[in-house]
């Protein structure tokens, strides 16, 4: 079945199962591999991505659920990686193996789109990724700068 998605501002056509979750139509059908596989479930958040600006896991959430939102894609918020935030992860080395970054990224634009100017327990309530790395504190400095150079 054929379907149109606005991703990362781009009118893009697919053929998928209704069904098809978001996250293998991004990776395997539009070659987007920024938004990671991580458990499956929802729970991790490395499948986070932006819908209608809203932060949203997309391992789970089929394709027909999209209707006619905006995703925006790690590859879509700032193509040459000067969103405040991708500076803000460098500045602070928030990173260390890196695999649930797009989706922690992702979650802390969605978080910051709707309240510009969280204190850090606001950013560690939004924000529940997971990191194996333990790069959680530095994520939250990170948040907290991109938000107002904290």
């Amino acid at each position: 079945m054929r379907h149109g998605l606005l991703v990362n501002g781009e009118r893009r056509e697919v053929e998928a199962d209704p069904d098809m979750p978001l996250l293998w139509v991004l990776r395997d059908l539009l070659g987007l591999v920024g938004t990671k596989f991580g458990c499956g479930q929802g729970q991790c958040g490395a499948c986070t991505v932006l819908l209608d600006g809203v932060a949203t896991r997309s391992c789970g959430l089929p394709l027909s659920a999209v209707g006619t939102a905006a995703v925006t894609t790690i590859e879509g918020l700032s193509p040459d990686g000067t969103h405040p935030l991708q500076r803000a992860w460098v500045e602070h080395g928030v990173a260390q193996c890196g695999y649930c970054q797009p989706g922690m990224i992702m979650a802390a634009a969605g978080l910051l789109r709707q309240q510009p100017k969280p204190d850090a327990d606001g950013v560690k309530a939004a924000i529940t990724n997971l990191c194996r790395c333990g790069s959680q504190p530095r994520m939250v400095q990170a948040v907290l700068a991109a938000a107002g150079g904290r």
